[in-house]
Parts: C-alpha cells; sequence; structure tokens
C-alpha cells in the first residue's frame, strides 16, 4: 500500500443505473490531479459500454490475479467476479475507486481515511429507466433493483456521504467538495 499513503484515495460506490461512471468522467475531465484504477471484471461488455470501462478478462485469469494476491478488494456480484487491482497510480495523483458498496468495506480495512461516496438515483424510476437505456436485460434489471436498497443501507451503515443523482453538475460539484476537504486535511 505504499504507493498510496500520502495520497487521496476516493471509493465512489452505488447502484447500477444511478450515474457513478458519468459522475467519476467528469471529475477525472475536471482536475487532472485524479487517477482512475481501472477495475477488472469476467462479465461480458455491454452494448453501450466503452471497451475501457473495465479490464474484462475471463474467470481462469482473473482468479489466477486473486491467487498472486493481484487485488486491492474484489467481489462475486451477481453471476460474475469483479475487483480492483492493486493500484499504481502516477506519482502525486489521488486514486479514484469506482466499486461497489462490499468492495469498499474491504479497501476502507486497508485505507480508514479513504473518502466514500455512495451516488445514489432520485427515485427507484429514474434507476430502473437508466438500466434500461444502458441495455440490462430484464432479469439483470429486476436483480440490481432488489438489490439497490440493501446497498444503500449498508452504506449508511459505513458512514459513506450520499449524494443523490438528481443534476449532474451539483453531484459532482458535492464530490469535488469532499475531495477538496480531503486534500487540506492531509497537508
Amino acid at each position: 500500500m505504499t504507493s498510496l499513503e500520502g495520497r487521496s484515495v476516493i471509493i465512489v460506490s452505488g447502484p447500477g443505473g444511478v450515474g457513478k461512471g458519468t459522475i467519476v468522467e467528469q471529475l477525472l475531465d475536471r482536475d487532472p490531479q485524479l487517477w482512475l484504477s481501472r477495475s477488472w471484471t469476467t462479465r461480458p461488455r455491454r452494448p453501450s459500454e466503452s471497451a475501457d470501462a473495465y479490464r474484462f478478462v475471463d474467470r481462469a485469469t482473473f482468479e489466477a490475479a486473486i491467487a498472486a494476491d493481484g487485488f486491492l478488494e474484489w467481489v462475486e456480484f451477481l453471476d460474475y467476479l469483479q475487483g480492483t487491482p492493486v493500484p499504481d497510480p502516477p506519482e502525486g495523483a489521488d486514486v479514484v475507486l469506482e466499486i461497489d458498496v462490499r468492495g469498499g468495506q474491504q479497501v476502507r480495512r486497508l485505507l480508514p481515511d479513504a473518502v466514500l461516496v455512495f451516488v445514489d438515483a432520485p427515485s427507484p424510476e429514474h434507476q430502473r429507466a437508466r438500466l434500461e437505456i444502458r441495455g440490462d436485460d430484464p432479469e439483470t434489471i429486476a436483480r440490481r433493483m432488489k438489490k439497490t436498497a440493501s446497498e444503500r443501507a449498508e452504506a449508511v451503515e459505513m458512514g459513506y456521504e450520499i449524494v443523490v443523482n438528481d443534476d449532474l453538475s451539483r453531484a459532482v460539484e458535492a464530490i469535488e467538495a469532499l475531495i477538496v476537504t480531503d486534500r487540506a486535511r492531509r497537508q
């Protein structure tokens, strides 16, 4: 973990379809000091997803990395594996992890000063519509919607800052303010 000493580590979590990826993209575009640790997944790429949204690997490759202690955190989610490789950010960069709440729990044990942000949808209907737009099938949407309440409850219990994505600019600015506060605390 020495490569993360003295850096802000921002964990952005939230259920599927709340706009985490869009928020993280905007944070990275607006703040050149932020670096995104790209997660790995064994699930197939969605039609609407960019090729670099994750490192898409097969299960055997993922399991080999687990065996080699190559992950900061990993979980089995629904029917696939996903995880964050041990980050190797550029000198002076702060690290953004876009991971689920269970992954956030694992990282928090290793990095107790990490900033925890839970992005939530303004309503279940809004979340469902976003999942449909991105191409999730009805069964996956139903499973994700069912999981949302438990993820939110876990986030509240862990002390995540809750940011409702009812306005993209406002949500990004709220997270930027948390980052500024964390950087000031570290100096």
